[in-house]
C-alpha cells in the first residue's frame, strides 16, 4: 500500500502540474519517471526502455511519413482542388471538415489541420465572414478522424500495443479501430456541418490583417539630416539610442527601399526611415536622436514590404520555444534577423509593449523579415505561417510512388505481415532515400516533446500496474458501477478518460488509463477489447477546452476564441459520442 501511495502521489502532482501549464508536460513527464525511479518504484535498469518501446518508434515514424507525404503534393493537391470552393458556407464547411477528417485518419492531425488552416482563413477573408466560423470545427475534425486507424492518433497506437498484453497477446491491427471510430467521425462531422458551428460565438478573429494589427497607427517616417551624428552610425546604435519601444522596419535611400538590414547597417545623411513606436516612446526618440519628421503622409502596411521583405502572420504552437520567452530575451532582431510589429491573443491585438510581452501558444505574432529568413525562422522558432503556402503539386510519377510506399506499410501492417514500428520505419527510411523527405526535415517533422512524454510516461504507467494501484482503481470504478449493466463500466471509463484528455495531453491520458482498464478486465473476467476500445475513443475526445490538444490551442489565437468557447460545441459533440460509441463497441467488440 504504501508503494500505491507514492505512486498515486507522483500522478497527482503530475496531472497538477500538466493542468497549470508552467513547466512542458515532457519535463514533467521525465520529472515523474526520476522521481519513481529514484524511490525504487521503477527499477533503475528499466527507466530508460520507454524510449525503445514500439508506440514511441512508431509515433516517431507516422511523423515523418506525414510530412514525406506532404512533400510528395498528395495533400496540397487536395488543398488546391479546395480553394476554387465558392462561397457557400455549408460547402465550405463540409469540404474542409470532411478532407481534415480523412487526411488526420492516415496522417498526423496536427499536421492535416495545419495544412488546412490558411485555406480555411483565406475563404473566410475572401467572404469577409469571421474565421471562427471555420476553425474550431476544422480542429474538432482533425480529432475526429484520428478516431478511424491505429496511425490515427498516438492514444490509438498506444492502446494497439497495450493489446498485446492481453490474452490476445497481439496487438489492434491498421483498421481495427475503424468500425467504431468511423461510425463516431461520420456522425460528430454531420453534426458539426450541419448544428455544432452555430453554437461557436462569432469573434473577431483574423477576420483581416489590417482589422486586427493596426500597425499603420504606429508608423512614422524620419530622415537623418545634414550633419546629424547618426550619419555614419549603425542601425545597432539608433535602435539603443533610447529605451523606449521604437524598431526600425524600413529603410528609403534614393528613393529606393533598401533590402532588410543587419544590426551594423550603416545609415547615411538624408536617408528616410520608417520606425514603428507609439507616440510617447517617438517623441524621446526624436529628442535624443535629433532625426527630423518627414513631410506628412499616410503610411501603410505596403510600406514595411520590398521584393526581398514581407509581412506574414504566424501562431505559436505548444512546442514552440517562444512559450514563456519575451522578443527581447530571444533577440530576435539580433539572433533571427526579424522584427515583431504586434501580437493578437483571443482576437485582440495587445496593447502592452511586444518586446516585454511573454509568448503563449496560440499567439498570433505579426513579423518582418527577409522572405527567406522567414521561411526558416517559422520552423526553428516552431510558429505555423497563416498564409497558403507556395503548394508542391508533384509529378504524377512520384505521387504515385510515395502512396505505393504508404500503402505497402499500410498493407503489411493490416494484414499482420510485420510489426507497424517495422513497417512504418522502413516506410520511412525509404522515403528518405528515394528523396521525398532530406535528413534535416526527418529530425524537423518529429515532434521531440511527445517522445520524450511517450519514453518517459511508459515506465510511469508500468508502476501504477505493477505497483497494484491500478487494480485498486479499477476495483473501486468496478465496485461502483458493478451493481448496474457493464454499459455503467464502460460509461464511467469513458466519462473519466474523457476528462482527463481535456486537461492532459491525451497520450498521457491513454497510458494512465490502460492499465486500468486491463486490470478491470482481469478483476471480472472479461475480454479487455471493449474497455481498451473505450479508452482510445475517451483520449481521443478532448473537445471541452482549448488545452486539451495542440489542435484546439492552434486554432484559438486566429479565431479569436474564448477558454469558454470550446465547450458550447464540444459539450454536445462529447455527448453525441458517449451514446453512439458505448452501444458500437458493445456490438464490435462485445465484453
Amino acid at each position: 500500500m504504501v508503494e500505491q501511495y507514492l505512486v498515486f502521489a507522483i500522478l497527482v502532482l503530475v496531472l497538477i502540474f500538466f493542468v497549470w501549464g508552467r513547466l512542458r508536460y515532457d519535463l514533467v513527464a521525465v520529472i515523474a519517471l526520476l522521481s519513481l525511479t529514484l524511490m525504487g518504484l521503477v527499477p533503475a535498469e528499466r527507466a530508460f526502455q520507454g524510449f525503445s518501446h514500439p508506440a514511441v518508434i512508431t509515433v516517431a515514424a507516422v511523423l515523418i511519413l506525414s510530412r514525406a507525404l506532404m512533400n510528395a503534393g498528395i495533400v496540397d493537391s487536395i488543398v488546391r482542388l479546395m480553394s476554387r470552393i465558392n462561397q457557400h458556407l455549408h460547402l465550405q464547411l463540409v469540404t474542409l471538415v470532411t478532407a481534415v477528417t480523412v487526411c488526420s485518419a492516415f496522417m498526423n492531425n496536427i499536421g492535416a489541420l495545419a495544412l488546412f488552416m490558411p485555406v480555411a482563413i483565406r475563404m473566410a477573408r475572401k467572404g469577409r465572414r469571421s474565421p471562427s466560423v471555420f476553425l474550431m470545427p476544422l480542429a474538432f475534425g482533425s480529432l475526429l478522424g484520428g478516431l478511424m486507424t491505429q496511425i490515427g492518433t498516438p492514444p490509438n497506437i498506444i492502446i494497439s500495443l497495450y493489446r498485446s498484453e492481453t490474452a490476445a497477446q497481439v496487438p489492434f491491427r491498421m483498421f481495427d479501430f475503424a468500425p467504431v471510430g468511423a461510425g463516431v467521425a461520420i456522425i460528430g462531422v454531420v453534426f458539426i456541418v450541419i448544428i455544432g458551428w452555430r453554437l461557436i460565438p462569432c469573434r473577431k478573429g483574423q477576420l483581416s490583417p489590417e482589422d486586427l494589427f493596426t500597425v499603420e497607427n504606429y508608423l512614422t517616417e524620419v530622415y537623418v539630416p545634414a550633419g546629424s551624428k547618426y550619419a555614419g552610425k549603425r542601425l545597432l546604435d539608433l535602435g539603443n539610442a533610447s529605451e523606449g519601444d521604437v524598431t526600425v522596419v524600413g529603410h528609403v535611400r534614393n528613393k529606393r527601399k533598401m533590402p532588410f538590414f543587419s544590426p551594423y547597417r550603416v545609415f547615411d545623411e538624408g536617408d528616410h526611415i520608417i520606425i514603428k513606436a507609439n507616440a510617447e516612446d517617438l517623441k524621446e526618440f526624436l529628442e535624443i536622436t535629433e532625426l527630423e519628421l518627414t513631410a506628412s503622409r499616410k503610411l501603410s502596411a505596403e510600406d514595411l514590404r520590398s521584393d526581398e521583405v514581407s509581412v506574414i502572420e504566424a501562431v505559436v504552437t505548444t512546442g514552440s520555444t517562444l512559450v514563456r520567452q519575451t522578443a527581447r530575451t530571444l533577440n530576435l532582431r539580433s539572433v533571427y534577423g526579424i522584427n515583431l510589429l504586434g501580437i493578437s491573443r483571443e482576437g485582440a491585438q495587445l496593447k502592452t509593449r511586444p518586446d516585454q510581452v511573454r509568448f503563449r501558444a496560440g499567439d498570433v505574432l505579426l513579423l518582418q523579415g527577409r522572405i527567406e529568413v522567414l521561411r526558416e525562422v517559422m520552423s526553428s522558432l516552431g510558429c505555423l505561417p497563416l498564409v497558403e503556402r507556395g503548394l508542391r503539386l508533384g509529378q504524377p510519377r512520384r505521387i504515385l510512388l510515395s502512396l505505393a510506399i504508404f500503402a505497402a506499410a499500410l498493407g503489411s501492417t493490416a494484414l499482420g505481415f510485420v510489426p507497424i514500428q517495422v513497417a512504418f520505419m522502413t516506410a520511412a527510411v525509404l522515403m528518405l532515400l528515394t528523396g521525398f523527405v532530406t535528413l534535416r526535415e526527418v529530425y524537423e517533422s518529429i515532434d521531440w516533446p511527445i517522445i520524450v512524454l511517450l519514453g518517459a510516461m511508459i515506465p510511469v504507467s508500468k508502476a501504477l500496474e505493477t505497483s497494484g494501484g491500478a487494480e485498486t482503481i479499477g476495483s473501486i470504478i468496478y465496485g461502483f458501477a458493478g451493481s448496474f449493466t457493464p454499459y455503467a463500466t464502460l460509461t464511467i471509463l469513458l466519462i473519466f478518460t474523457m476528462l482527463l484528455s481535456n486537461i492532459v495531453n491525451n497520450a498521457a491520458a491513454a497510458l494512465l488509463m490502460a492499465p486500468i482498464a486491463l486490470s478491470i478486465a482481469a478483476g471480472i473476467d472479461v475480454s479487455a477489447d471493449p474497455l481498451l476500445m473505450i479508452i482510445a475513443v475517451g483520449a481521443s475526445c478532448a473537445f471541452l477546452t482549448p488545452i486539451g490538444h495542440q489542435s484546439n490551442t492552434l486554432v484559438m489565437g486566429p479565431g479569436g476564441y474564448h477558454f469558454g468557447d470550446y465547450w458550447k460545441m464540444g459539450l454536445p459533440l462529447t455527448i453525441i459520442i458517449a451514446a453512439l460509441a458505448i452501444p458500437l463497441i458493445m456490438i464490435v467488440w462485445p465484453l
